[in-house]
C-alpha cells in the first residue's frame, strides 16, 4: 500500500481533507524519503482515537459494512499502521473542545501510548527514516528528484479535488505552490498553469451522472498525460477507461502522440461505483462503463465542437516561445452568422463585405502582381486594404488587411489585436467538418469524372481499397479493380472537385492500408477510422499555401471559420490562427519589458 514516499503523503493528505481542513501545510525532504510533515486544521483526535488510529483495519469513517457508501477518500483503515511498521511517525493532534494536544509514536511498529503535548487545533503527523524497517524496499526507491516529482503529481490532484483548503508545499526547502482556498476555476487554472479564460467550462448530466470541470482547448497540450486531472466524486483517480475516453473525445483535434490538458470532475451515485479495487484507490469500477464512457466522449465534444466565435483566440506569446500556444474560450455569441459556404463564394466589391455575400461559383486565383513580380518585385504581401472605423464584435476574427506569402491571412480583431490565419489549415477543418456533416446525414454527393482514372498502387493498397469499395462508396469514392496493383477511379466527393484524385486516392489508400485494426469484414472498425480519413479526403480539397486571395475571400474564410465546428484546428491538431496582442507586439519592439 506505501510503495514509495508519495503513496505515504497522499494517503496522509487524504485524512486531512476527510478531518475538514481548510489550511494544510506540507514539507517533504529528499522526495518524502527523509521527512514528511503535513500540519492540518482539522478537527483533530482524541487520546483513544489515537490510540486507533494505528491499529490496523480501526478507521471512523465508513457509514456501513458493505463498503458501498463510500463518501470519505480513506476507509479502510491501513495507512497509518503501515506507515508506523515502515518508518518512525509521530502524530500530534488536538480537538477544540480539548485543552491540551496529544502525541503518539510508532518506530517500526513498536507503538508508544500517546502523552500530552502542545499544539493547535488540528493534526500534525511527521514521518521520518521512510522503510528503515524494510531496508529491501528502501533500496529500489529512486532519486530525491524522482521522488520530488511524484509527491508534486500527488499534491496537484488533491489540490484540485480541494479547492476549498489553503495548501502551502515545499520541498526541500523550495515552495511548489502556496495556494489561498479558491473558487474552482482559480484553482483550476492555477494548478494546470494557464489563466481563467483559456478554460473551457463543462457541466454535462447523463442519467445520475454529472460530469463537470475546466479543459483547455486543443492548442494547449503536452508531450505526456501528466496534465490530465481526473477525479470521481472529489476522489483523484487515474482509471485507464476514463483516460481512454479523453483521448477519443480529443483525436480529431489535437495531433498523433500529444496529450490534452484538463480537470475534470464525475459525480456518480455512490451505490454505481466501487473504489475498493486497488490499494491505492486510483482505479475505479463503474456499474455502467458505457454510460461513463459516453458521458466523457459526448461532453467534451461538444465543448470542443464550437467555431472560432466561440473562441478569443490561440494566443501566441513571442516572450516565451512556448512549445504550444494557449488558447481562449470567451462565451459565444448570440449574432448568428449567415453566409454561404466558402466553396460558393463569389467575389464581391469590398464596401460589401463583410456582411452579406451572394452565393455563386467558386472563385479563381487572383492572378494581380504577376506583372510585378516578373519584372524583379515578388512582394511578400498583397497591398493592404483600409481598416474598418468599427468591427462587428460579434466577428472575433475581424476584418482582413492582407495576405502574406499567398499563405497567410493578417486581420485586424474588433479589440484591436493582429490575427493570423492559415489559410491552408484553416479550410482544410472547414471542409473536414462539411464532408462529416455530409456524410452524417446521408448527404455526401459523388462527382463522376468525365473520364475514369487508372491509379496505379502496391499491391497491398490496392487490396486495402477494394476491401473497403462498398464503405468507400458511401464517401462519393467508386472504383473498381483494374488488374493487379491498379484500380479504375470512377467518382469522387463532389466537395472536393476533380483535381489531384490520384493523389486523393493514395492518401486514402495509405490511411487504410496502414491500420492493423482495419478489418474488411467488421464495419465498425471502418467506422472508428472514418474520421482519419475523412481528414485525409479534406486535405485535398482545401485551398493551398502559396493561392493568392481576394480581400473578399479572405473576409469569407474568417467568417465561416467562426461558425465552423472545431475550427481553432487543422484536422492533423495544429493551429488555424494566431492572436498577437498589443502587449506581445510591443515587447518584440522593446516599448515593454
Amino acid at each position: 500500500m506505501i510503495e514509495r514516499p508519495a503513496a505515504a503523503l497522499k494517503e496522509l493528505v487524504e485524512n486531512a481533507i476527510d478531518a475538514g481542513a481548510t489550511r494544510l501545510v506540507v514539507a517533504l525532504r529528499a522526495g518524502g524519503t527523509d521527512r514528511i510533515d503535513v500540519t492540518d486544521n482539522g478537527c483533530g483526535m482524541t487520546p483513544e482515537e489515537l490510540d486507533m488510529a494505528v491499529q490496523r483495519h480501526c478507521t471512523s469513517k465508513l457509514q456501513d459494512e458493505r463498503l458501498v457508501q463510500i463518501r470519505t477518500l480513506g476507509f479502510r483503515g491501513e495507512a497509518l499502521p503501515s506507515i508506523g511498521a515502515s518508518a518512525r511517525l509521530s502524530i500530534t493532534s488536538r480537538t477544540a473542545e480539548s485543552d491540551t494536544a496529544w502525541c503518539i509514536r510508532v518506530d517500526g511498529g513498536v507503538i508508544t501510548p500517546p502523552h500530552p503535548s502542545s499544539g493547535p487545533v488540528g493534526t500534525r503527523i511527521v514521518v521520518t527514516d521512510l522503510f528503515f524497517a524494510t531496508p529491501a524496499r528502501r533500496k529500489f526507491l529512486k532519486s530525491p528528484r524522482v521522488e520530488n516529482s511524484h509527491a508534486e503529481s500527488v499534491m496537484r490532484r488533491l489540490a484540485l479535488s480541494a479547492p476549498h483548503c489553503a495548501m502551502r508545499v515545499t520541498l526541500d526547502d523550495k515552495v511548489l505552490f502556496d495556494l489561498p482556498e479558491q473558487s474552482p476555476i482559480a484553482r483550476t487554472a492555477t494548478v494546470l498553469e494557464t489563466t481563467p479564460d483559456t478554460l473551457i467550462p463543462l457541466d454535462e448530466q447523463r442519467g445520475h451522472i454529472r460530469l463537470s470541470g475546466f479543459a483547455c482547448g486543443p492548442a494547449k497540450t503536452k508531450a505526456t498525460g501528466s496534465g490530465q486531472f481526473i477525479m470521481v466524486n472529489h476522489r483523484p483517480v487515474t482509471d485507464p477507461m476514463l483516460r481512454t475516453a479523453i483521448r477519443v473525445a480529443y483525436r480529431p483535434v489535437i495531433e498523433r502522440g500529444r496529450f490534452p490538458v484538463m480537470a475534470l470532475h464525475l459525480k456518480v451515485p455512490l451505490e454505481r461505483l466501487d473504489v475498493n479495487v486497488h490499494p491505492a484507490k486510483t482505479e475505479l469500477r463503474f456499474a455502467d462503463e458505457a454510460e461513463v464512457r459516453a458521458l466523457v466522449i459526448g461532453g467534451l465534444g461538444r465543448a470542443l465542437g464550437h467555431g472560432s466565435s466561440g473562441g478569443g483566440g490561440i494566443h501566441a506569446s513571442f516572450g516565451s516561445r512556448p512549445s504550444r500556444p494557449s488558447i481562449s474560450y470567451p462565451s459565444r455569441p448570440d449574432v448568428p452568422v449567415e453566409l454561404p459556404s466558402f466553396n460558393e463564394f463569389r467575389a464581391e466589391p469590398a464596401a460589401s463585405l463583410p456582411l452579406s455575400v451572394p452565393k455563386a461559383a467558386p472563385f479563381a486565383p487572383d492572378r494581380s502582381g504577376f506583372a510585378e513580380q516578373e519584372a524583379g518585385f515578388a512582394p511578400a504581401a498583397r497591398a493592404p486594404q483600409p481598416v474598418p472605423e468599427h468591427l462587428d464584435a460579434s466577428f472575433p476574427l475581424g476584418a482582413s488587411v492582407a495576405q502574406v506569402f499567398d499563405t497567410y491571412i493578417i486581420a485586424v480583431a474588433p479589440d484591436g489585436d493582429l490575427v493570423l490565419v492559415d489559410q491552408h489549415a484553416a479550410h482544410e477543418r472547414l471542409t473536414h467538418e462539411r464532408l462529416r456533416e455530409q456524410y452524417a446525414s446521408g448527404t455526401l454527393r459523388s462527382q463522376a469524372l468525365l473520364l475514369p482514372e487508372v491509379v496505379d498502387l502496391s499491391r497491398r493498397d490496392a487490396e486495402a481499397l477494394l476491401a473497403r469499395s462498398e464503405d468507400l462508396s458511401r464517401l462519393g469514392i467508386d472504383l473498381e479493380s483494374f488488374g493487379a496493383g491498379s484500380v479504375l477511379l470512377r467518382s469522387v466527393p463532389a466537395l472536393l472537385g476533380t483535381k489531384d484524385v490520384q493523389g486523393l486516392l493514395r492518401d486514402v489508400a495509405d490511411e487504410l492500408a496502414n491500420d492493423p485494426d482495419l478489418d474488411a469484414g467488421n464495419t465498425d472498425s471502418f467506422s472508428n477510422r472514418l474520421d482519419a480519413i475523412l481528414a485525409r479526403m479534406a486535405c485535398h480539397g482545401s485551398i493551398r499555401a502559396g493561392r493568392r486571395l481576394k480581400p473578399e475571400e479572405m473576409d469569407a474564410l474568417l467568417r465561416e471559420m467562426e461558425r465552423t465546428p472545431r475550427a481553432n484546428t487543422c484536422s492533423h491538431g495544429r493551429p488555424t490562427w494566431l492572436k498577437l496582442t498589443r502587449s506581445e507586439i510591443e515587447r518584440l519592439f522593446g516599448r515593454i519589458k
